[in-house]
């Protein structure tokens, strides 16, 4: 018998009802059936990505199609969960309620007064925490850096790391202190390359990049935004530079590199 879509569900009903109905052993999707969390969760990283990009461009009818995927890939970890025994996806509303409600007593239904977004996020921060000590077991050393995810892209989670440490007062006090870091860093990039140490190297570059994040952070930018920026910023001029060379019947590649630097400036003024 064919699958129908009740038309008394709403649109999340229905698509709660097709995940069942792919993870259906008699009947289902033989792909759809043989994933596992573990399986499904680069998708759904790859779906929190493709969101942010038809954001980055603007294009509100891809958002809506992204949004979808991603609330795909909800939908698809809850029924697993449920299958499982663990939870409904139900108990996943209703958790992210509880949460809202709980990290937002100024809004609902407390005397607390935040007039700011600054003053939002340090209650934020403080709520989180609270919940962090309350989950955690007795018997467990408590750390500030507890909850950050290790999965996080490296410089988002460099971020989060130095927000968490800043918090208990390790942080430093003069930007200036961030910028004779990043010297002191460089010198020791280029040692570690004197020396020929692959580990070395490895090492010191992470480094370098990790106080660049703090940097960012000190000046309230984001780092992977900013290296997102400089990305986009290096691939425009990049193909400008492959264009300018084939309008002028050239092979960019076979270009010397002081021939690429002159199309790099130009690029660059253009």
């Amino acid at each position: 018998m064919a699958f129908e879509i009740d038309g008394t569900k709403t649109p999340f009903q229905q698509l709660v009802a097709i995940m069942a109905k792919l993870r259906d052993p008699d009947g289902g999707c033989p792909w759809d059936i043989e994933q596992d969390f573990a399986s499904i969760a680069p998708y759904t990283i790859e779906e929190a990505y493709e969101v942010s990009d038809a954001i980055d461009r603007g294009d509100m009818s891809d958002l809506r199609d992204e949004l979808g995927d991603l609330l795909l890939q909800v939908v698809f970890h809850a029924q697993m969960a449920a299958e499982a025994g663990h939870f409904t996806v139900d108990e996943v509303a209703h958790s992210i309620n509880e949460k809202m409600i709980r990290r937002h007593p100024h809004v609902f239904g407390s005397n607390t007064d935040i007039d700011s977004a600054d003053a939002q996020t340090a209650a934020w921060e403080d709520v989180k925490a609270a919940e962090r000590a309350a989950k955690g077991e007795s018997d467990k050393p408590q750390s500030a850096l507890d909850g950050v995810a290790v999965a996080l892209p490296s410089l988002l989670r460099a971020e989060k790391l130095q927000k968490r440490a800043a918090r208990t007062g390790f942080d430093w006090t003069d930007p200036s202190d961030i910028f004779d870091k990043l010297d002191e860093e460089t010198a020791e990039v280029k040692d570690a390359v004197a020396s020929g140490d692959a580990s070395a190297i490895e090492d010191e570059i992470g480094d370098l990049l990790f106080v660049g994040a703090n940097l960012a952070r000190r000046f309230k930018v984001d780092p992977e935004q900013a290296l997102k920026r400089a990305n986009a910023k290096f691939e425009r001029r990049f193909r400008l530079m492959e264009q300018l060379a084939t309008d002028r019947g050239h092979d960019f590649s076979a270009l010397s590199l002081d021939e690429q630097e002159q199309l790099w400036q130009e690029a660059k003024k253009l």
